[in-house]
């Protein structure tokens, strides 16, 4: 994480503090507090001399009795508040040691992003959103692998867990992109799963899906952030991940980090150059390129929010299902 401080804003860090079963920490601001009543992640301001990761450990053990053994860097927020502006370095605190009680708030709460107290501290809001991304993105490959393998290769990663789906098969021909598209959708939301269509908003508006995500030419091209409940972009190089942010999306992909099958010996970012390019960002930024569930550590260390997938998506999923289109229907649509 880059951890260079903003001369002219005051630097505080924030935990979010996650359980096993998902929930975070929220604590109550006491009186006598700026925000007296509002609920805010757990943290504090840096002092001289410290990272941002010294601080957060520091201000956790005096604000809430814990030892943090785990911390995972995620995003960094500007606010201006009518007392100050302030950059909030914001960290996932993974694993802890101690049992926790409020020295400084007046109440703790353990809350999930769609039921929070309210109100929030107006900085710490929108990272709410941030946190009901998903960690792993399943990118499908329908023209490579064929549409019902796919589909049961879909349903194989939504059973195993996978709830955030890209379609991306510009290449499929137009009857069989829209009806997978909206086969696609329809699993994936019967399994509580997010799913987004690459590049084609009329597409994504027909299969019903929850988001359109851009390529990094469409994004560079974009003036104001697309109608969607969630949109995202493949991003190669920080102007196109500021980009993105400054046009409030919702998520970013950047790649790629290792080398993949589809371009062997290509330029790849690597981790540290990962960890670069996604430093001190406002939005959540997946790895992309190369990668599996064991790269998983490695990517949330560097500051990923998560990864994506393509092959490693779909590998352990059963070949082979029920055929979505006729057989008398594909071969009119190939003509």
């Amino acid at each position: 994480m880059n951890t260079r401080l903003n001369p002219k804003a005051i630097d505080v860090v924030a935990g979010v503090i996650v359980r096993s079963d998902g929930r975070f920490l929220l604590g109550r601001r006491g009186q006598g507090s700026f925000y007296p009543g509002y609920w805010e992640f757990p943290g504090g301001k840096i002092e001289p001399g410290e990272s941002p990761a010294e601080a957060l450990c520091r201000e956790l053990g005096e604000e809430l009795g814990l030892q943090a053994d785990r911390l995972y860097p995620w995003l960094v927020r500007t606010h201006d508040y009518e007392h100050a502006r302030v950059r909030l370095h914001f960290f996932e605190v993974a694993q802890w040691q101690g049992e926790i009680c409020a020295r400084v708030h007046d109440a703790l709460d353990w809350a999930l992003p769609d039921n929070v107290p309210t109100p929030m501290l107006p900085a710490n809001g929108p990272v709410l959103r941030a946190l009901a991304l998903p960690r792993r993105i399943g990118i499908t490959q329908a023209v490579t692998l064929g549409v019902e393998t796919q589909l049961a290769a879909l349903d194989h990663a939504l059973q195993a867990g996978l709830r955030f789906v890209l379609i991306r098969e510009n290449t499929l021909p137009v009857f069989e992109r829209c009806s997978f598209a909206k086969e696609a959708v329809c699993r994936a939301h019967a399994s509580g799963a997010l799913a987004v269509v690459n590049g084609d908003p009329e597409l994504a508006l027909g299969a019903g899906a929850d988001g359109l995500h851009l390529t990094a030419a469409q994004l560079m091209a974009c003036k104001s952030r697309p109608d969607f409940a969630w949109t995202g972009a493949s991003c190669h190089n920080r102007t196109e991940l500021e980009h993105a942010a400054a046009q409030g999306f919702d998520y970013a992909l950047l790649g790629a980090v290792k080398e993949t099958a589809t371009h062997p010996g290509g330029k790849t970012l690597g981790w540290e150059g990962f960890a670069a390019l996604a430093s001190g960002l406002p939005l959540p930024v997946f790895a992309l390129g190369g990668l599996g569930d064991n790269d998983m550590e490695t990517a949330r260390l560097s500051g990923a929010h998560g990864i994506a997938a393509i092959r490693s998506a779909w590998r352990s999923a059963p070949m082979g299902s029920r055929k979505l289109f006729p057989d008398r229907l594909r071969k009119k649509t190939r003509a």
